[in-house]
């Protein structure tokens, strides 16, 4: 593996492969500030790629080019950087860290076949990472560990190592020792040299001796006990010398499988260990024929079996993400797991989230034909031409006006559809209104372009509080969202305060006298009604009843109290929220000859339960959420104890793992309209939850006095 003795640096630009065996897709996945974007600068310039690195503090690098990632030094989206390392092209794609853009990380997990995990040797593992590690570990996903900063002032690389170990298992083992100016490899016994950019291969000093052997013992023990020949472990330990090519092979076929997992210090600053990272991932993780396709389906939802990472198979390929550029338009990166995608060619473009997600979402369903326009390779922002993309491979194409992130592309006569792959619901509720008249229609067109290229963000309006929300994964993915509606779509929005849908019943029966009368001169208007308003049980709903005796209101205009009475539970009689489960009985009433009119009983319906109501109490009706909270165990109680204050009801726990559990409660909406943010600080983001609308509920009188 990288231990080879070969010293190859690359040939620069991205080459045009034609067969998948020849491509390696690997996410780079770990928490912000873990160096990733700063990794993908160092091996771009190790193969050749690039001639220096650039650096976020200067906004210079490959991946970081969008306006707020540069401004905020910080990766917000998905990239793709490809390059060449002995005949194999290597698509690193750089996600981001912070827990707000977890759903960039899972695009960018679904478009790739292997993953590495890059952990700072100044901070180790948190355990948002351990969470991916182990969603990767479940589908069998290969991955390897880098241990980055090895020249960070606070730099422990033994530390690092034992928090990936014991994060993520004692399978995780080092293949090089960390030297001076570069890295020992275990296996080889040589010590690679980084000096003024160059890499040279020596005899390491004999000061490391003891802990070379040692490290070495351990390395090989556990190769051995992935190897396919069972006999390797009773020679090793009756004493004979495995051959390196024996070992170094077994290694690469346990890394590949997804059993092994290799550990490799980087010092992205000065270059140490990219070259021998570069021979971990095109020796070590699979090509994608080696990778299962995702579950693919006809137009009718039969499951289309048989399909393999062909360039002669049936195209099917889907949108990993989506850019709206105001000079080129709609530009898809888009990951081929069959066929040849050629410019020009018509392709079917799918997309049925209903079907998977149901109607809580924010793309509409679609089917349609579309021609691929421009085809190219993307190098962060630069767009290298493509003359085709086989299977297997990721590339950028531009003009496909209909294409949303998650959607399927397949060939028009024979349309597929593959099934999206899962995103985390946004949790953060953020109201918003257009800052000027102007810029409503621009809004709701900026709007519908981020739905279309974040599948987290998802956009509501609420038809009883009439307000915009944005649903986002938190705050930093809710300034990103104002900041792309600024500054790329320029649309000025305000932020208000989210109105819960509360609603208002009658807390106990009241009668109440309407009284309509105006005179003017010429045609007046005349009606007096009087009523009788009950509470019904939660969930009733609204009943009129008609007990009028001897035509004190004609019949034509008792249809026309009903109707003033509704439009004034629309409008409510406290807090200005609708009115639910009462009964309205109509009693009595007058009415004028000349006079009475459809017109004016309504009004007389609406006054008589407003004077109604302010001779009982008004009751405000609350919606409870039913709150489930994965939580590790030793924060249960602070959990418990913070869901307690917020009014909510316990229901139990349930134990989920070895080391979680599942905290289950009834919360008011009112009090966990920022709960994603409050729980992350509370449990250092080792937390999250799930929310679904159980029932409406009396809110307490002192909750509710404030807001009459």
């Amino acid at each position: 593996m990288a231990d080879k003795a070969n010293t190859s640096q690359g040939t620069g630009a991205a080459p045009a492969v034609d067969s998948p065996a020849a491509i390696r897709n690997v996410v780079l996945v770990g928490p912000s500030g873990a160096g990733k974007t700063t990794l993908v600068e160092a091996l771009l310039v190790a193969s050749g790629v690039l001639n220096r690195p650039g650096t976020v503090v200067d906004g210079t690098t490959v991946c970081d080019f969008d306006d707020a990632e540069i401004r905020q030094q910080r990766s917000v989206g998905l990239s793709l950087a490809s390059l060449p390392h002995d005949g194999v092209k290597v698509n690193l794609i750089d996600t981001p860290g912070y827990a707000d853009f977890v759903g960039e990380l899972r695009a960018g997990l679904r478009a790739a076949d292997c993953a590495l995990f890059v952990v700072s040797a100044s901070e180790g593992v948190d355990e948002p990472t351990r969470a991916v590690w182990q969603e990767c570990q479940e589908v069998g996903m290969p991955r390897a560990v880098v241990i980055t900063k090895l020249d960070h002032a606070r730099a422990n690389y033994q530390n690092a190592l034992a928090s990936a170990q014991t994060a993520f298992g004692d399978k995780v083992l080092p293949l090089y020792l960390p030297a001076g100016d570069g890295l020992i490899g275990l296996l080889s016994q040589s010590y690679y040299e980084y000096a003024q950019g160059n890499r040279r291969i020596v005899t390491p000093d004999r000061m490391y001796a003891d802990q070379i052997e040692e490290l070495r013992g351990t390395l090989i023990e556990g190769i051995i006990e992935e190897s396919e020949d069972e006999s390797l472990m009773d020679r090793y330990l009756g004493g004979e010398e495995i051959d390196q090519k024996v070992l170094i092979e077994d290694l690469e076929r346990a890394v590949a499988r997804g059993s092994f997992f290799p550990v490799v210090p980087v010092c992205s600053g000065s270059g140490i260990g990219t070259y021998e990272l570069l021979e971990v991932i095109t020796s070590g993780f699979p090509s994608p024929p080696e990778h299962t396709i995702p579950e693919a389906f006809n137009p009718h939802g039969v499951a289309r079996k048989g399909l393999v990472c062909a360039p002669d198979g049936p195209l099917l390929a889907e949108v990993v993400k989506t850019t709206s550029d105001p000079y080129v338009g709609r530009v898809s990166l888009v990951r081929v797991f069959s066929g040849t995608i050629r410019p020009d060619a018509t392709v079917h473009v799918s997309g049925h989230f209903t079907s998977f997600f149901g109607e809580h979402n924010s793309h509409e369903d679609h089917d349609e034909d579309e021609r691929i326009g421009t085809l190219s390779f993307p190098l962060g922002k630069i767009q290298r031409p493509a003359g085709e993309v086989v299977a297997g491979d990721l590339c950028a194409i531009g003009r496909l006006t209909r294409a949303e992130t998650g959607d399927s592309l397949s060939d028009k006569s024979d349309p597929l559809l593959l099934k999206p792959w899962t995103m985390p619901e946004p949790l953060l509720p953020i109201a918003v209104q257009a800052h000027a008249k102007t810029d409503e229609d621009k809004l709701g067109v900026g709007l519908q372009r981020l739905a279309a290229e974040d599948p987290t963000l998802r956009i509501e309006q609420n038809p009883e509080t009439h307000q915009i929300v944005l649903w986002c994964m938190g705050e930093a993915h809710s300034d990103v969202v104002l900041d792309a509606l600024a500054n790329r779509y320029g649309v000025t929005v305000d932020t208000v305060e989210l109105r819960v849908p509360l609603r208002e019943t009658f807390g106990g029966p009241a009668k109440g006298h309407g009284r309509h009368v105006k005179q003017s001169g010429g045609h007046g208007q005349y009606a007096v009604c009087d009523i009788e308003v009950e509470p019904l049980p939660e969930g009733t709903g609204f009943e009129f009843v008609d007990k009028v005796v001897g035509g004190a209101v004609p019949r034509q205009f008792i249809p026309s109290v009903e109707k003033g009475v509704r439009a004034q539970m629309e409008k409510g009689v406290a807090a200005g929220y609708p009115m639910v489960d009462i009964r309205v009985t109509l009693t009595d009433g007058k009415a004028h000859s000349v006079d009475s009119s459809d017109m004016a009983f309504q009004m007389a319906g609406g006054l008589a339960l407003r004077e109604a109501a302010a001779a009982t109490r008004v009751a405000m009706l609350e919606p409870v959420d039913l709150v489930s909270v994965l939580v590790p165990d030793d924060l249960v109680g602070a959990v418990m104890s913070d869901l307690s204050g917020r009014r909510g009801r316990l229901l139990g726990t349930d134990k989920v793992g070895e080391s979680r559990t599942l905290v289950k409660a009834e919360v008011p909406q009112v009090e966990i309209t920022r709960y994603t943010i409050d729980l992350r600080s509370l449990s250092h983001g080792a937390a999250s939850f799930s929310r679904e609308f159980s029932r409406y509920e009396a809110m307490p009188e002192s909750v509710s006095a404030k807001l009459k």
